[in-house]
Order: C-alpha cells, then structure tokens, then sequence
C-alpha cells in the first residue's frame, strides 16, 4: 500500500480586525502546512459558513480566510495578534530557531516591536547564517520576520566589515550573505560603499553561481572591488 502524498498547505489571506489594530510585521497572505493547524483552520472556516446569513456569498477556495462570518473561534484562531492564534505559532517557531545571541532580538520582533535595539557583540557572520538557515516552513506567518530580521541588523554595517564577515562564515552564511548583498538595503547604496575585496566579491559570486543563478547578474553589476585591488590589478 502506497502512502498517502502529504496535504497540499492551506493558503490563509489577511484576517483584518474590525477596529484595525494589525501585527507590523505579518504578511498579507502565508501557508498552513502542519495537519493539526490545517485540521483546525477547516474547522473554524465551516463553523463560520455556518454561522454566515443565508445571503452571503461563500466562496468555496483556501485563498483568504475563508470566514464568511467571523466567530470568536476564527479570532482566536486566525488574529495575528491573538496569542493562541497559528500566526502567533508560527512566530514563536521562528523565535525558537533563531540562533542563541539573537534569540530576544527575535522575540521582540515577533511580539510586534517596530524598532527594537539590536543586540550587541554577536558576530556578522552569525547574522548571515541567520539570514540563509533553510526553514522549514518559508511560507509561513513568519516569512517577513525571518527576511526584516537579519536585514535590519545589517543594513546599517560598514561594506568592509560585511565583507570581512563574508571571508569567515560557513555556506548558510553566503546563502544569507548574497541575499543581503542583492537586497535593496545594499543595492541602494553609493558606488563607493559597494566596493569588497576580491576574496568576499569571489566567494559571493561563486555561491550565487552555483546556488542562486538568479542573483548572480545583480551581484556582477551591484560588486564593486575595492580601490586596492584595481591598483593590484593595472
């Protein structure tokens, strides 16, 4: 007997309140892919069809939240800032898998903090591999925490000391590290802060060759060599 395919995730959309109170950093859509959080998403999703007036218009798909008619049980369990609610869940397992020294950076976040203080003294390459770490759920609730954090620890740093990390950190860490050096945060930057020694610029463009083809025409284009090394190099 074969066994079962596993579920395809439940697509969940914004669940506004009705006084307009939001979590800043949820997204507007996320997937359910646990069985006992989709088991339980359906549940409130029918007891709110049922619940809805006979002249509603139910539609019948997964996008959104399905909740014709709110009831304290969706509340519950869909409001982003419902503490017992999946996106909360989502939020903790995020905080749960962030590495030690980063850990009540990471809660502040996901308790809904705008700009909390950066923790201090924790080493660049460990918020690189923060960055690149495979989640296993990429398209939860905590898919913009899991992108805003580690960004926002490294948009303020200095490029010479990025690309210093980028020479000590492990794979997930260039993962983490072409992402951030493809994102708007550095991309945007003056010609003069994107310029990184020959060893950093190699080792990025290497990674994204063979892991992210994708990013590899923007960090061609956006990577610059330092001064030195195009002295080095005449």
């Amino acid at each position: 007997m074969h066994p079962k395919p596993p579920r395809a995730p439940v697509v969940v959309g914004d669940f506004s309140r009705a006084d307009g109170a939001r979590h800043p950093h949820h997204p507007t859509s996320y997937e359910i892919s646990d069985p006992a959080e989709i088991r339980a998403y359906r549940a409130v999703v029918r007891f709110g069809r049922e619940r809805a007036p006979t002249d509603v218009v139910l539609c019948s798909c997964d996008h959104g939240t399905g909740v014709a008619h709110p009831t304290p049980e969706s509340d519950r369990l869909l409001d982003p800032l419902s503490p017992e609610g999946i996106p909360a869940r989502h939020r903790a397992r995020w905080v749960a898998a962030a590495p030690v020294a980063l850990r009540e950076y990471a809660a502040a976040l996901a308790a809904g903090a705008e700009e909390p203080d950066p923790p201090r003294g924790v080493p660049l390459a460990v918020v690189f591999g923060w960055l690149g770490a495979v989640r296993e759920e990429p398209r939860d609730a905590a898919r913009l925490l899991a992108e805003l954090g580690p960004r926002r620890l490294l948009a303020g740093v200095a490029t010479e000391e990025l690309a210093w990390a980028v020479r000590e950190t492990d794979r997930a860490g260039l993962e983490g590290a072409v992402r951030f050096f493809v994102s708007e945060e550095f991309t945007t930057r003056h010609p003069k802060r994107r310029r990184v020694t020959d060893t950093a610029r190699d080792r990025l463009l290497r990674h994204a060759r063979s892991h992210r083809p994708a990013d590899l025409p923007v960090l061609e284009r956006r990577l610059l060599r330092t001064p030195d090394d195009r002295i080095r190099r005449s």
